[in-house]
């Protein structure tokens, strides 16, 4: 029997989709059509609703609406304390903790163990741009919260060599997050503590 062609079109988009195979897709496929047409609208509707979201030119995050996502057009936070992050899901569980009331950069993927990537490199220089514009050259701490494992390590030391004539103190993350865990699922407790005891 031939598989539908909506069906099979559906599912080989989202098989594109990370930790999603071929088999999978299919099944999530022959889910939403189970599911009735009230459930693959509101579907598209979602997916539909992603194309308003914006990269945020200051620290690379997603976000919906206005110049900049809220963490850096919000006066009340360090916006001269500033945390390199791998990704938005880093970034969302940093901000569940309510520990840090600093600002971001989403530096990206670190898939290249001892590189950084073109599109990295550009994302640094436009945060020493900043912080030259806005803080007179130096910033009060730049934090490196990246995951501790060798890649993050690795990467970390190569943007702290990068950033260290445009911050007053570069810092890590506590080693409250065990080495080779990640950011992303830490506990609030876990990762607020590692915050706190970052140097």
């Amino acid at each position: 029997m031939k598989t539908p062609e909506p069906i099979k079109r559906f599912a080989d988009l989202f098989a594109e989709l990370p930790g999603v195979g071929p088999r999978q897709a299919l099944r999530i496929a022959l889910y939403v059509v189970h599911k009735g047409n009230g459930f693959a609208s509101g579907l598209v509707s979602a997916l539909s609703g992603l194309r308003s979201i914006k990269i945020c030119e200051r620290c690379f995050n997603l976000y919906e609406g206005g110049n900049l996502c809220e963490i850096c057009s919000d006066a009340s936070r360090e916006q001269d304390v500033i945390a390199v992050i791998e990704k938005e899901t880093d970034l969302l569980s940093m901000e569940k903790t309510g520990r840090f009331r600093g600002r971001y950069l989403v530096i990206g993927d670190m898939r290249k163990l001892g590189v950084l990537s073109s599109e990295q490199k550009i994302k640094l220089r436009s945060l020493e741009e900043q912080i030259k514009d806005l803080f007179g050259g130096k910033a009060k701490e730049i934090i490196l919260a990246l995951n501790p494992n060798p890649v993050g390590d690795v990467i970390s030391s190569l943007i702290s060599e990068e950033m260290r004539p445009y911050a007053l103190k570069i810092t890590r993350l506590g080693r409250g997050i065990p080495t080779g865990g990640e950011i992303e699922f830490a506990d609030e407790e876990t990762l607020g503590e590692a915050i706190t005891r970052r140097g």
